[in-house]
């Protein structure tokens, strides 16, 4: 199966907290589902790759084979993968803006009917878990509902070195095996809407809106 790990920090910070922070929590995961799960294809997609425009315009309001390279190429990539794992700080109790507007670019049909997974951090004690509420909204709503149990990291720069490696005093299995509960969701229901998509098209299934607004509407 495809995932794509998004990291949503492009914030440099000063001491004492490291400069992106959710590099090493991100660098981390990928450690973990490359040692621990075998045989998929993961790829990690920087929001700082993707700096913000000027005037914002998403990738579905661009004519067919007119928008960007760059959102082009991003676009076939979320719509190819399987699962999705966010990993975003927390910002006035709010997920990152930067990943909030990277994903805004790109319409609910390209997400829909896969999983996603949420993985948090802060430098303070509580992981961002307040961001995590508001991003099962987010995901929902775009489609890839993401998965109950959800990843939080507090202090991530007592935790993790600039590598993803666990500092000195911390155990790598026993993160590992914390990382793995909501990770072995993910695959397991990524592997689950693969198998029945194959089987069943979700688009044909139920329609998508793509004419105007008032699709959505009540009779």
């Amino acid at each position: 199966m495809k995932l794509l790990v998004f990291l949503g920090t492009v914030r440099e910070s000063t001491p004492p907290v490291p400069a992106r922070l959710g590099v090493r929590v991100a660098e981390a995961v990928l450690a973990c589902l490359k040692s621990r799960y075998e045989g998929h294809e993961i790829e990690l997609i920087d929001a700082k790759n993707y700096p913000p425009e000027a005037v914002f315009k998403p990738h579905f309001a661009y004519p067919k084979s007119k928008a960007p390279a760059h959102l082009a190429e991003l676009a076939g990539k979320i719509e190819s993968a399987d699962g999705y794992i966010m990993v975003s700080p927390e910002y006035n109790h709010s997920m990152s803006p930067a990943l909030a507007n990277l994903l805004n670019h790109f319409g609910s049909s390209l997400f829909s009917y896969k999983p996603s997974a949420i993985v948090t951090y802060s430098a303070g004690q509580w992981g961002g878990m307040r961001a995590a509420i508001g991003m099962r909204t987010f995901l929902s709503e775009l489609g890839c509902l993401p998965v109950s149990s959800m990843i939080h990291v507090p202090k991530a720069q007592k935790v993790f070195a600039a590598d993803g490696s666990t500092q000195a005093g911390e155990e790598k299995d026993a993160w590992f095996d914390y990382f793995a509960r909501t990770l072995n969701q993910l695959i397991w229901w990524a592997q689950a809407t693969q198998e029945y998509r194959a089987l069943v098209d979700p688009h044909k299934l139920v329609e998508d809106f793509k004419r105007s607004p008032s699709e959505r509407n009540a009779p």
